[in-house]
């Protein structure tokens, strides 16, 4: 399947208020990971069914529900009752191939974006959707399949680091994106170095097989920008959102989202640059090898022409030919062929034809 459009043929004409599963099922069953937390307790644990988790809704502390697979639709429907989700929202949710969005409803903000992870033996980048909603108390986390980058969020809960702990889910919304983010930036910096080493193997030995390695540094940075862009717009409406889920003082702190964005964002472009330029290298690069053989060539090729017409004119079956008796003709001749080539040598490398 296709990795920048994917699309079902059965998928065309749905409403966009039924609910149906668009992606591929990359977890067997549906995991409900809960922390709950404030400046004083943390409880963690992963619940057996919904009912565990639906009275975490009206506490005063704030809790973070990570649902992993997104494929039941019984359990998801189940989830957006219980915490009053709007159906284009569980639409939304279920739909891993959609585009990274943000969207304010009357009772929870919803985000979405691409969570990425690079293979730097095959040099291949997979992406997972992942759906916040904040809301007042609790936020949902949707991920498609357990692993994730989150783990230095929850050491840091289980330290009792005391901004994230004493934070609203704003806050914690905040540090999600913003790992999510850094870890573009990480993946951004890894295939960099690869593309800067690039340059040494092509200026020394270009090959076939450099070619293969630019064109698919140039399919991954172009499918690192379909994901990474969009996020640039996501933290713009952020800061423009003017909602009682958001507190005044962590807007600062998209700021910082933003200038990750951003550098993640200019670095795709300048490694955009540099990928175009090494391409142009390496045609250049072949181009001149190329050159090089063919005036090889054409200078042995025109050494010769004027030795195979000698040797040709002494090679007539004529019976009256001049010098043709001479005791030391053969010498001459190989002694004018030897000259005259030598000389046409010194010739063209006065005039740096080689």
């Amino acid at each position: 399947m296709a990795r920048y459009l994917k699309t079902k043929k059965e998928h065309i004409g749905l409403s966009p208020y039924e609910i149906h599963f668009k992606g591929e099922k990359k977890s067997e069953e549906v995991i409900l990971e809960v922390i709950d937390y404030d400046s004083e307790n943390l409880d963690e644990f992963i619940a057996k069914d919904l009912n565990e988790v639906v009275k975490f809704n009206k506490t005063a502390t704030t809790t973070w529900l990570n649902i992993y697979g997104l494929h039941d639709i019984k359990i998801m429907n189940d989830i957006a009752k219980q915490f009053e989700l709007d159906s284009l929202i569980l639409a939304d949710i279920m739909n891993t191939h959609a585009r990274p969005k943000i969207q304010e409803y009357d009772n929870c903000i919803y985000i979405s974006f691409k969570m990425l992870q690079y293979d730097e033996k095959r040099n291949y980048i997979s992406s997972e959707n992942i759906v916040i909603i904040i809301k007042e108390h609790i936020l949902l986390l949707f991920q498609e399949k357990t692993g994730d980058v989150f783990d230095p969020i929850r050491d840091r809960m289980r330290k009792n680091k005391r901004r994230i702990r004493s934070s609203r889910t704003d806050y914690l919304a905040f540090a999600l994106m913003d790992i999510v983010f850094d870890n573009y930036n990480y993946i951004i910096s890894q295939i960099g170095e690869k593309i800067e080493a690039l340059e040494i193997h092509l200026l020394n030995n270009a090959k076939e097989s450099t070619l293969k390695e630019i064109n698919n540094f140039k399919k991954e940075i172009i499918y690192l920008n379909k994901s990474i862009k969009p996020c640039r717009e996501i933290v713009v409406e952020l800061l423009k959102l003017d909602s009682e889920l958001l507190a005044d003082n962590v807007y600062i702190n998209f700021e910082d989202l933003k200038n990750n964005v951003n550098q993640a964002i200019e670095s795709l472009e300048s490694y955009r640059e540099i990928l175009s330029d090494q391409l142009q290298v390496y045609h250049t690069t072949i181009s001149s090898k190329l050159n090089d053989i063919i005036k090889f060539l054409t200078v042995f090729s025109v050494i010769f022409i004027p030795l195979t017409f000698i040797a040709g004119v002494y090679g007539t079956n004529f019976d009256y030919l001049p010098e043709l008796h001479f005791k030391y003709g053969y010498f001459i001749m190989l002694g004018v062929m030897l000259v005259l080539a030598v000389s046409m040598i010194f010739y063209f490398k006065k005039k740096k034809w080689f």
